[in-house]
């Protein structure tokens, strides 16, 4: 299986990166980022790329994959709607339209969030976005895609949020983590990074996968 992996330098896309260089039905990794992990590992080549509306000058690059898991993304906080569009729907229908030439077989998974909004027609700007992302990814054309949508995210192995509020929210918390833990709806980076490669190979009804699903979906067999 060989697998395309964007933000590899936050938190979820870091994760789904170290559980892909340990499978060993995972061949090759690309990691598609605007900058480096600045660290090698095994199997695993780095593309950057700044321009994530525009991939024809690293089209070449992009052939033969089976798997991509769409990490990369933003908070909505102090973003407009339109900026908000832009790094979300804009920037992943470039990516989708883009894979989808060289690899309509591909499965399709992306990190969305827990309520977002499928009508697009809700009240609250993030979750109206993202509910079109997800459509357009869903109505693609994929050999199959899958939304995932997890609420609260353990880090573990040392991985750490990008972001500083939740970077705190998490240093302030793990006293309670083992408590957390056992909540269904709550997951942990290991178990999203395993989630997004078992999906290849477990077709699931659901194309929705909140906390409990994402838990389920990391202990099949890949």
């Amino acid at each position: 299986m060989k697998v395309i992996i964007t933000g590899a330098t936050g938190m979820v896309g870091k994760a789904v990166l170290l559980e892909a260089v340990k499978d060993p039905k995972v061949s090759a990794i690309l990691l598609l980022s605007r900058r480096t992990i600045g660290q090698s590992y095994p199997k695993v080549s780095e593309v950057l790329h700044q321009d994530f509306t525009d991939f024809s000058t690293i089209a070449t690059h992009l052939k033969g994959f089976d798997l991509c898991c769409h990490c990369m993304g933003v908070s909505s906080a102090g973003k407009s709607e339109k900026e908000f569009t832009h790094y979300t729907y804009t920037m992943t229908k470039a990516l989708a339209d883009a894979l989808f030439v060289y690899n309509p077989n591909m499965v399709f998974t992306y990190i969305s969030g827990q309520g977002t909004d499928s009508s697009e027609k809700g009240r609250v700007m993030w979750a109206r976005v993202k509910g079109k992302t997800e459509n357009y990814l869903l109505g693609k054309g994929f050999k199959d895609a899958y939304m995932f949508r997890p609420g609260i995210i353990l880090p573990e192995k040392g991985i750490r949020s990008s972001t500083k509020l939740y970077h705190w929210f998490y240093v302030i918390a793990k006293p309670i983590f083992p408590i957390l833990e056992k909540l269904k709806s709550v997951t942990t980076t290991t178990k999203i990074g395993k989630a997004m490669l078992n999906i290849y190979a477990n077709p699931q009804p659901n194309k929705h996968l909140e906390g409990e699903e994402i838990n389920t979906a990391a202990t099949l067999q890949n």
